[in-house]
Formats: structure tokens, C-alpha cells, sequence
């Protein structure tokens, strides 16, 4: 189990450390950002900083499970599933396989209580959040769900909660969601902190934004997510050969990207696939606008290949591994988390109080209704780049339809927004290239 917080108590701008000059200690001292922080550092001087040893698994109860990203990714650093929750029948089977030991239930709201462990996991449901859901917000009918998570940390009361949402989480409503989660985990005698993070970071061409959400009652979260800040790399880091977009938009946005595919999407309740497009403006005509495969599309989640294949099992569920896989976690994030919990390192906290009423920023921690917000990046580190033309094989992709790409380049041509140099021109010459080959079909 997680170990009890040490003994030591700490406080980032009140200890001076050896090597420290004088200089330095009398600027840190007057410093008008350490001042005002020193109200917020100073809830935290209760927290340890000892991490989870290389001897104990981290134990760990994932509820709204999905098919198992958060988990797999705190696997890699030891953590341990002692309970899986999730209510959609084809994650159900997925869970099953990948996880075949590990006691499985269908549905939170029957959960009578928690087995003992460090770690609560939960991507609860963001359909009442996303921009592409129904945007009811906290209390809606499936996001909602959250509060059962608080009911079942109750008692037993974890050391973690580990939350994961939709980046459309701090502005919703004026925040009212963020508002609900912080003043829910104090009442519980929890300090918070979360940060908005880019999937890239971990290595995978995916631009995914997502608010990882860390509690704790025992340890320092910010040791955890706020010790590293790789910072968003130049332009130079990507490569030009391929990019990324929404061929089912076009009028008031494409979710363009370079070198990577935008967020992966969930699709349909009935697992019809609206997975992003790939230009590759090298290629021959014909072959420039194509599709990534499901398989490709698990691997820009970080998962193996074939990973949701169970999930097709189930007659009358065509197509519900994109579902799957869009709803997932990308398991090299939470594989970071599960890093800094094994090795926490000393905070970046540069930032400024965040008013009472104000925009929830990108990064922020607190407790008792305090709030510091963070001045860090979406790239706590920079894992190795996979390019996109490397992960998606482009010469077997199956290309975009008639159909679809006829219906994006009417909106495109409709709307006021701004394309690549050439793209517009190799869709128009893809939809002549594709037609012709039908009629000659």
C-alpha cells in the first residue's frame, strides 16, 4: 500500500537550502510571487513527499475503466488493478481480455463500496462536456456519474483520486465543473491539482488536449505534475510530409495538424466511425487524402495493436472499437503520471493567484478554496517523436470517398477559413481521380 507521509515537512520558498547565497535567499525572500503564494504553499506543508517505493505496486481501482488506458499506462510503474468498472458491454469484453485477472464490474451506481487501495482512477464520462457532446455540463446525465465516484471514496477514503476529462471542462459554464470537482474533493480533506496536456508530449503524433486531475491526501500532487516542463517544441520538430483534419467539418473549423491527426473522436453510439483524415500532398493523385485504420488509430493511443479486437465479438457492434479507442486515454500520459508518483520532483510553481470568479487556467492547484495558477505547458517532457507518415502507412490507407471529400470541400469553399497552400487543389483533384475510377468501375 502507499506508504504513510513522512515526517518531514516542507515548504518551497520557506527552507533555504545549503547552497543557497545570501543574494539569492534575499531575493527569493521579497520576492512579490513567492509572497502571495506563500498562503497556498502553506497548505501544502502537511504533504510528503516520499513516493510510492520500487518494492510495493501502487493499487489501483479504475472506475468509467473505458478500455483500460489510465491503468495500462500506471502498469508501467508498478500500478495494479484491484477493481475495474465500466458499463458499456463492448469495453466490458475488451477489459476481460486485457485484464483477465482483475475482478470486473458493469455498473458504478450498484458499486456498494471500494476495495482498499492507493489509487481511485476515473475518466468519467465528458459527453455532457466535450464541445462535441451534448454540453448540459457537471450535472448532466452522463457526466454526472461523477458523483458516484465521490460517494465511493467516502469510505474508504483513498490516498488518490487520478481524474481525466475534456479540455472544454474549464470553460464550460464559467468553470461551474471545476468549481463542482475542487469544492467536492475539500470537503473531503483532499489538495488538488490538474493540468492540461497534449498527448504529443508522450510521443504519439495526436494533438489530444485533456485535463489530468490529480488529489491527493497524502502526497504532494504538484510533485507529480507539475516537476517537469519540456515547454511546446519549434516548428522544426515536426515533420512537413503529412497533416492532419476533420474531413466531417470544413466551415468553421478542420482541426488541422501538422504532422499528427486532431483528437481522436468516440463516433456514434452505434460505433460508426468519424475517424480524422490524412493529407499527404506527395503522394500520386488518388492517394494524397486517406484514412487511418483502427489499428493505427490504437496505436495513436499508445496502445498494441489489436488492442479492442474483442470488442468485435459482439454481433450487432460493427464499428465500436473507434468508438473505443476515441473515448480512451492515451496510455503514454498516464504512464507520466505513473512515473512521478514512483519518482515526484520538486515543483514548477511560477504563476499568480487566480481570483475569485475568474477563468480557470490550464494548470492550478489548491485546497480550501485557494487557487494558484501555474505557469507550465501542455509538454511536461518530450517523449520520441513518432512522425505521422511513419505510424500511419500511407501507400495502404484507404483513401478518402467521393463522398466525404465532396461534402468538405463544399463547406471549406463556403466558409472565411484559411488552407495549406495546395490542399484545397488536391481535393479537388482527389474527388476528379476518384470519380473517374468509379465510373470506369
Amino acid at each position: 500500500m502507499f506508504p504513510a507521509p513522512s515526517q518531514a515537512r516542507y515548504s518551497i520558498e520557506i527552507t533555504v537550502q545549503q547552497a543557497t547565497s545570501d543574494a539569492d535567499w534575499s531575493g527569493r525572500l521579497f520576492d512579490p510571487v513567492s509572497l502571495s503564494r506563500a498562503p497556498h504553499d502553506a497548505e501544502f506543508q502537511g504533504c510528503s513527499l516520499r513516493a510510492v517505493t520500487a518494492y510495493n505496486d501502487l493499487s489501483v481501482a479504475g472506475l468509467f475503466a473505458g478500455i483500460g488506458g489510465i491503468e495500462s499506462g500506471l502498469a508501467m510503474h508498478g500500478g495494479k488493478a484491484e477493481l475495474l468498472c465500466e458499463y458499456w458491454e463492448p469495453a466490458h469484453r475488451v477489459l476481460a481480455t486485457q485484464f483477465p485477472d482483475v475482478p470486473l464490474v458493469e455498473d458504478v451506481r450498484h458499486l456498494r463500496s471500494l476495495p482498499k487501495v492507493d489509487l481511485v482512477s476515473a475518466g468519467f464520462p465528458c459527453t455532457d462536456l466535450s464541445q462535441a457532446g451534448r454540453m448540459s455540463g457537471i450535472t448532466g446525465e452522463s457526466s454526472g456519474l461523477v458523483t458516484e465516484v465521490f460517494r465511493l471514496i467516502k469510505r474508504p477514503r483513498p490516498a488518490m483520486l487520478l481524474l481525466e476529462n475534456v479540455r472544454n471542462m474549464l470553460v464550460l459554464d464559467g468553470g461551474a465543473a471545476m468549481q463542482f470537482l475542487t469544492s467536492e474533493l475539500e470537503a473531503l480533506g483532499y489538495k488538488w491539482a490538474y493540468r492540461l496536456v497534449d498527448s504529443r508530449f508522450a510521443g504519439v503524433p495526436q494533438r489530444r488536449q485533456r485535463v489530468i486531475f490529480l488529489a491527493s491526501r497524502t502526497i504532494d500532487p504538484r510533485a507529480v505534475l507539475f516537476a517537469d516542463d519540456a515547454g511546446e517544441p519549434t516548428e522544426q520538430y515536426f515533420s512537413n510530409q503529412a497533416c492532419g483534419f476533420y474531413w466531417t467539418e470544413g466551415l468553421r473549423g478542420v482541426g488541422w495538424a501538422r504532422d499528427a491527426v486532431p483528437t481522436l473522436k468516440g463516433g456514434s453510439t452505434i460505433g460508426i466511425a468519424s475517424q480524422p483524415a490524412v493529407w499527404n500532398p506527395s503522394a500520386p493523385v488518388g492517394r494524397r487524402v486517406v484514412l487511418p485504420s483502427i489499428e493505427e488509430a490504437e496505436r495513436l493511443q499508445g496502445f498494441p495493436t489489436g488492442w479492442t479486437e474483442p470488442a468485435d465479438e459482439l454481433e450487432g457492434r460493427k464499428g465500436a472499437r473507434w468508438k473505443l479507442t476515441g473515448n480512451a486515454v492515451t496510455v503514454g500520459v498516464s504512464a507520466w503520471v505513473g512515473r512521478r508518483l514512483r519518482e515526484p520532483g520538486e515543483p514548477i510553481l511560477d504563476g499568480q493567484e487566480m481570483k475569485p470568479g475568474g477563468r480557470w487556467p490550464t494548470a492550478a492547484f489548491g485546497s480550501k478554496g485557494k487557487v494558484w495558477a501555474v505557469d507550465v505547458s501542455m509538454w511536461p517532457t518530450r517523449e520520441t517523436y513518432t512522425h505521422l507518415h511513419d505510424l500511419v502507412d500511407l501507400d495502404a490507407a484507404q483513401p478518402l470517398s467521393v463522398r466525404a471529400t465532396s461534402g468538405f470541400l463544399s463547406r471549406a469553399r463556403r466558409g472565411n477559413l484559411r488552407f495549406a497552400d495546395g490542399f484545397l487543389d488536391d481535393l479537388a483533384d482527389h474527388v476528379a481521380h476518384m470519380s473517374s475510377e468509379l465510373s470506369v468501375a
